[in-house]
């Protein structure tokens, strides 16, 4: 299992809610840094640099991998998790109830409703919840999605540079796509203050 699809099981595994911008942003850091984990990319500064050719054994890795930028100057850390996190998580969300990794349930206080989607109880799941108690680069992606603690600002860093590098661009997109939601927030509220008139 690649570090994306670990870190969706998780996400539907948890009590939490979990936005959908979020977690696909997550998701792109998260291939990115499988990705760097092959030698297929490298990061130099805030830029991601094509690396050897390396074949890969999972479709959406793939997917990512053919949409790197590989003309100088390449893409920044940034702007690849925007453009690859467009829809992300739905697209994680298929491939993994085709997979059987996932399936749908209905609320039971809500047995016509909507359905949720749920982690089905399988080895895979096993090892990505195991995972994300021993990895701190998983459990500081799934946390800058919303599952688990917060993080905290003596967080250590990572072994690897281009790492520490990815997540901490996750958690800046983060926090800028939050102050987006506020902002329309605001904005909705004054409008329909308008409306209303005084």
């Amino acid at each position: 299992m690649t570090t994306a699809k670990d870190l969706f099981i998780v996400a539907m595994d948890t009590e939490h809610s979990v936005g959908q911008g979020d977690l696909s942003l997550a998701l792109a850091g998260a291939e990115l840094i499988d990705l760097i984990g092959t030698g297929v990319v490298a990061v130099d500064g805030d830029r991601i640099v094509p690396g050897g050719v390396s074949v890969l054994d999972d479709r959406l890795m793939s997917a990512a991998a053919a949409g790197l930028t590989r003309q100088a100057p390449y893409e920044r850390v940034e702007d690849w998790l925007w453009r690859r996190g467009k829809d992300l998580s739905a697209t994680y969300q298929t491939a993994l109830e085709e997979d059987g990794e996932l399936t749908r349930k209905r609320g039971r206080r809500m047995p016509f409703g909507s359905e949720r989607v749920a982690a089905v109880d399988t080895s895979a799941h096993h090892r990505a919840t195991e995972r994300w108690r021993e990895d701190p680069v998983l459990a500081a992606l799934a946390s800058a999605a919303g599952i688990g603690d917060e993080r905290s600002d003596d967080e250590p860093g990572f072994d690897d540079e281009a790492v520490t590098t990815v997540v901490a661009v996750v958690h800046d997109a983060v926090m800028e796509l939050e102050a987006v939601r506020q902002r329309r927030s605001i904005e909705r509220a004054a409008f329909s203050n308008v409306w209303r008139g005084p």
